[in-house]
């Protein structure tokens, strides 16, 4: 298991990481809204930079929050046993990974067409939603 130390690292790490994307965001949105007038047009197949940046933090996103459970399935499979573990808590997780993927999957469009591109634009949070469902099941 991680040592105090190497946790309040991470930590510290992951806090500096969203802090630098979020100013990122915020400066590209900025410049957007600044260059409205001499933007030039984009085929619609090509992604923008703040469409891009989206991307990459959903799958940013998709890694840490199926990492987060990693911790406690291994603490479980050290201990051989779920003693202190708050079911109400997975539970309640599980359900709410359920009902946002199948919010993501029900609202796919019916033409064939833009299934596929809808399915890779929502690709990450398809993944993080339905990946952390399953691992919740071990979990459990």
């Amino acid at each position: 298991i991680l040592g105090s130390k190497s946790l309040k690292n991470f930590c510290i790490t992951w806090i500096m990481v969203c802090i630098a994307l979020c100013v990122i965001l915020l400066c590209q949105l900025l410049l957007r809204n600044q260059d409205q007038s001499g933007v030039i047009e984009r085929s619609n197949n090509s992604l923008g930079m703040i469409e891009m940046s989206g991307f990459i933090c959903g799958y940013i996103s998709c890694v840490f929050y199926l990492g987060s459970r990693f911790p406690q399935l291994y603490k479980n499979f050290r201990r051989r046993s779920t003693e202190g573990t708050s079911y109400l808590l997975f539970a309640l997780a599980m359900m709410g990974n359920c009902t946002y993927g199948l919010s993501l999957v029900l609202r796919m469009p019916a033409t064939k067409s833009f299934q596929a591109l809808y399915f890779l634009h929502h690709l990450p949070w398809l993944i993080g939603s339905f990946g952390v469902l399953f691992l919740d099941i071990f979990v459990s």
